[in-house]
């Protein structure tokens, strides 16, 4: 079977950029099942008894944490009807429908502080009371994901040519309503092309 009929969509983009929310709206449109990486790497911290950020750089030196992760989602890949939204699908699930969701920092940061007000999950391994504690923690968090999949994988993550649809939603007009009709439309003519 081909891989594109499987109907996967993988979702990446930069913190605070919607990835979850988009992911979790198109799969309630196209009957898809979720699995939200950001999620995982909460519970996997929660567990560990640590922040997002004491993971992270938990992972800068000890490299399984990345490889087990990383397994999870290569065996996503197996699954049928399924969105993803992770930094690394993309790379893992070579046939999916790959989707970038670009922000600036200071919205991704207004974003992700608003969120952290009331996501419990996001509360529980996530913590910052201002601004710009969010940004700095938001920048630092960015740039270990960044040196950990180049030392990795000799991979930038942020590369857009990795990607069949590219969207900015710090835009006004890339409301979630928006973002999500266009990956959708971005998805069916995707599918068009590949059958």
């Amino acid at each position: 079977m081909n891989v594109n009929s499987k109907k996967i969509i993988t979702i990446a983009g930069k913190l605070g950029s919607g990835k979850s929310s988009a992911a979790k709206k198109v799969a309630s449109i196209l009957n898809l099942k979720h699995f939200s990486s950001g999620d995982f790497l909460r519970e996997i911290a929660q567990d560990r008894k640590l922040s997002i950020q004491e993971l992270m750089t938990a992972a800068e030196s000890d490299p399984q944490i990345d490889y087990d992760i990383d397994q999870t989602l290569r065996e996503k890949g197996n699954e049928y009807d399924i969105i993803i939204d992770s930094r690394l699908a993309f790379h893992w699930i070579p046939g999916s429908f790959k989707v970038y969701l670009d922000i600036n920092e200071d919205t991704a940061a207004k974003r992700m502080l608003k969120d952290l007000e009331t996501n419990k999950t996001r509360l529980a391994s996530e913590s910052a009371s201002t601004l710009k504690e969010m940004k700095k923690n938001m920048i630092k968090r960015h740039l270990s994901d960044i040196k950990r999949y180049k030392s990795l994988y000799d991979l930038d993550h942020t590369d857009h040519k990795n990607f069949n649809l590219i969207i900015d939603t710090g835009l006004k007009e890339n409301n979630l309503d928006t973002v999500v009709q266009r990956i959708i439309t971005g998805y069916k003519d995707h599918i068009k092309k590949v059958f």
